[in-house]
């Protein structure tokens, strides 16, 4: 099976485990009731899905129902009529993103960091420092939600592996690998605090992480970059493109 699909296989069977995930037509919604944070609820087409204009209408109206976004996560190659569909009802395109993998064959090691330290979160306290270095990281203001703290628990608990990175005595980086289903992880959520950037962190955590998650068990690593520079880092530690994601959205009011 290629490695396209088997990343698209991996992110709906952790769709179809999450508790509060529920169904519309050829579509299966990963909705987060502790965090309306629009990356962390989203829709997923089945395999080969050719949905109706009432089947897009009708998965419209059950998300704006739950309070999010009409929104899709998913590789186009997976179900190749979906995206026209959407267009046609209005949807937006926010982004195609390439996506890359890593396998333990070629897993590289990063430049080492000097006194940079990198373990598990293991205490509350740890947890949460890990959590707000991603949420400042990404931009949020004041303190991280519950959400965010426990999905950081939930990848540890589930077999992944989360990270907290500390430079000169300070958090300084944080991710994790979540939950893996048929030897495939995501790396997700990784963010290095703004003063230790550029200086070789992120690289290092990330091989950190990936490293965790073929100790636990897992054969490919997958991840999306946030933009080329990204791209070139994970590209250093050896991941590779495999296939391309796209994320589409119904603005309110459309």
């Amino acid at each position: 099976m290629p490695v396209d699909t088997d990343v698209q296989n991996y992110v709906r069977t952790l769709t179809l485990r999450s508790p509060d995930h529920y169904r519309v037509g050829p579509f299966t919604v990963r909705h987060n009731p502790d965090w309306a944070l629009k990356f962390a609820n989203y829709a997923i087409p089945d395999q080969d899905a050719a949905p109706t204009p009432r089947d897009v209408e009708d998965l419209v109206t059950s998300m704006r129902a739950h309070d999010r976004l009409p929104r899709l996560e998913f590789l186009p190659a997976w179900a190749p009529a979906v995206e026209p569909a959407l267009l046609a009802a209005g949807f937006t395109v926010e982004n195609r993103a390439p996506v890359l993998a890593c396998t333990p064959g070629t897993l590289l090691a990063p430049k080492p960091v000097d006194g940079l330290r990198i373990a598990e979160p293991a205490t509350d306290a740890e947890f949460t420092t890990a959590a707000a270095v991603q949420h400042t990281g990404f931009g949020g203001q004041g303190g991280p939600g519950d959400g965010e703290i426990a999905w950081l628990r939930a990848a540890t608990d589930g077999g992944g592996a989360s990270a907290l990175a500390v430079l000169d005595g300070q958090p300084a980086g944080s991710g994790c690998c979540s939950s893996p289903a048929g030897g495939i992880s995501e790396l997700t959520g990784l963010a290095v605090a703004g003063p230790f950037r550029r200086r070789g962190a992120g690289a290092a955590l990330s091989a950190w992480l990936t490293r965790a998650a073929f100790d636990r068990g897992c054969h490919t690593v997958w991840l999306e970059p946030g933009d080329p520079g990204v791209e070139r880092i994970y590209a250093g530690i050896g991941y590779r493109r495999v296939g391309e994601k796209l994320d589409i959205s119904l603005e309110p009011g459309s």
